[in-house]
């Protein structure tokens, strides 16, 4: 039985196996950031940001913990904690017939977690 791309992304994230990644996002996928205005357009750019938050946000208390699905998309909320601030967010994750992620967009609260995770990302982006 094929996975569905739910599924797939949680293998991923349990993994975080680069080619699980690759192969999950579609050519044209748009990744919405909870701290960049404008859209990132393509798969590049996406792998690239979906990489350096899993590197941030992988912490032994990262977890999801609601899940929200309908024919092709899904909404996923996750928690975590980074020097004692808690975070809380969702992924929300379209795609098309063929199984591949076409949008992604990740939303975050409160501020404070936002601004604990900005410098973090900002450095993985700029350094790897």
């Amino acid at each position: 039985m094929r996975m569905d791309v739910v599924d797939r992304w949680h293998a991923y994230v349990k993994s975080g196996d680069p080619a699980a990644l690759e192969a999950l996002i579609g050519e044209d996928c748009v990744f919405h950031s909870p701290a960049v205005h404008t859209p990132q357009i393509g798969r590049v750019l996406t792998v690239r940001y979906l990489t350096a938050a899993m590197l941030v946000l992988k912490r032994p208390d990262f977890r999801y913990v609601g899940e929200w699905r309908a024919e092709r998309s899904a909404v996923l909320e996750f928690m975590l904690s980074i020097d004692g601030i808690q975070i809380d967010g969702i992924d929300m994750i379209s795609w098309d017939a063929d199984g591949r992620i076409t949008e992604f967009k990740v939303m975050m609260r409160p501020l404070k977690a936002l601004n604990t995770i900005l410098p973090l990302m900002a450095s993985r982006l700029t350094n790897g």
